[in-house]
């Protein structure tokens, strides 16, 4: 019995968090101690907080040592959570030195939150000293942006300083005095470096800022239309930034940790299609992405219940209009192509998600939302079909309100919205 006592004390141990519990008490106090913090405002009952949960514990079990992550309990420290404008749940604000910075807006995932929080901590931009400290730097699976200057006084270096201050979220940046580094690559200047893993033969590996005058909104600009290139890996980090563009992007089994040259080997054949629209002055951004970290998406189109190693494309465009390319994706890219030719000929009809026609309609009307799900409309009101067209038995009495997309569901108190 002592021993298995001793056991289970020693897995409470090893289950030790590593997220920071703040209270109202010692709140003020202990935000100070951090030059970087990320605090969760959550409460226990909130559906999304207890998603995040896993998440946020294993992100701060990484980042342990390097920036710290706290939480704290809204139902048993409202002050706090009060004086800090928290009205949904969970809310993530970061700190730096004790001052609220600002909100958190990145992923919810344990990498999304540790990529874009190793982007947070220390300089904007990184000093590179020697070759050493260049390969290092470039060793990171993300692309890579590296100002090479000869005074670090210059214009021109504030100015690279200034954009990457403005992008440090989204983007990795580094920077240059060092004569040799100069040297060796190519003089002074701004120089994009794209991620090694997604090395190809349609498109230079870097690309240098050629514009005559410095300055950090052309510098932005400049990385902005150049970072992903023909057809980048869309991810969980990098989706928002590719979010409002008209986008094909070919779903399968993406995975450059497991098998980088698999992973390629469609990507190029997408890539080689591509590139031949695109030279001719075509405009659409391409993507591959795994089908399983985003089957949200291919649910969206309707091709959630396809299997098979074979690419599934779909075009989403900024105007919400989709596109499902039904031909079977072919290695020699025939297919792809004929989809792209009737994309830009207009000729493609668009794609509408719909519920299988029912045998009867004698059933509820369902109304469905993104995020709230299905409420049965019979339990607000009885509702007939006559000749196609909806007739009330009686004259419901109902109050309809607006909420965002966005609202945190999770934060809602259920008993509130009772029908």
């Amino acid at each position: 019995m002592l021993r298995l006592i001793f056991l289970a004390a020693l897995a409470g141990l090893s289950r030790a968090s590593d997220v920071l519990e703040f209270t109202d008490d010692d709140f003020e106090s202990r935000i100070g101690d951090h030059e970087l913090l990320l605090v969760e405002f959550f409460a226990p009952w909130c559906g999304h907080c207890k998603r995040l949960a896993p998440e946020y514990e294993a992100a701060a079990t990484r980042l342990k040592g390097t920036v710290s992550l706290a939480k704290v309990d809204c139902t048993a420290n409202s002050n706090a959570c009060s004086k800090y404008g928290v009205s949904g749940y969970p809310t993530l604000k970061i700190f730096r030195d004790g001052e609220e910075s600002g909100p958190y807006d990145g992923p919810r995932t344990a990498d999304g939150i540790v990529s874009f929080l190793k982007k947070q901590a220390g300089p904007a931009s990184v000093e590179l000293k020697t070759e050493g400290d260049f390969e290092k730097f470039m060793a990171d699976q993300d692309a890579s942006v590296i100002g090479f200057f000869a005074d670090d006084k210059s214009s021109e270096q504030t100015e690279f300083l200034k954009a990457a201050s403005a992008l440090r979220d989204d983007y990795r940046f580094a920077h240059t005095n060092a004569e040799a580094l100069l040297s060796s690559h190519g003089g002074e200047g701004v120089v994009l470096f794209r991620p090694p893993r997604l090395t190809n033969k349609f498109e230079d590996g870097s690309v240098k800022f050629n514009e005559d005058k410095f300055t950090s909104n052309k510098i932005k600009r400049f990385i902005q239309d150049n970072i992903f290139g023909i057809c980048p890996h869309l991810t969980d980090d990098n989706k928002d930034q590719l979010k409002g563009k008209d986008l094909l992007v070919a779903y399968y089994d993406v995975d450059y940790d497991k098998n980088p040259k698999g992973s390629n080997y469609w990507r190029n054949r997408v890539m080689k299609v591509a590139k031949g629209f695109l030279d001719q002055g075509k405009k659409l951004n391409f993507a591959v992405a795994n089908k399983n970290q985003f089957s949200h998406n291919l649910s969206d189109f309707g091709m959630d219940g396809v299997s098979g190693e074979l690419p599934l494309v779909a075009i989403r465009t900024a105007k919400g209009d989709k596109y499902v390319m039904s031909e079977e994706f072919s290695r020699d890219g025939k297919a792809l192509e004929r989809f792209l030719q009737d994309y830009f000929d207009g000729k493609l009809k668009r794609y509408l998600k719909s519920e299988p026609v029912p045998e009867t309609n004698d059933g509820p009307v369902k109304v469905r939302d993104s995020w709230i799900g299905c409420l049965t409309m019979s339990t607000l009101f009885p509702l007939t079909v006559r000749k196609g067209k909806y007739g009330f038995k009686k004259k419901p009495n109902l109050l309809f309100k607006k909420i965002p997309f966005n609202f945190p569901l999770g934060s809602m108190n259920p008993n509130k919205y009772k029908l």
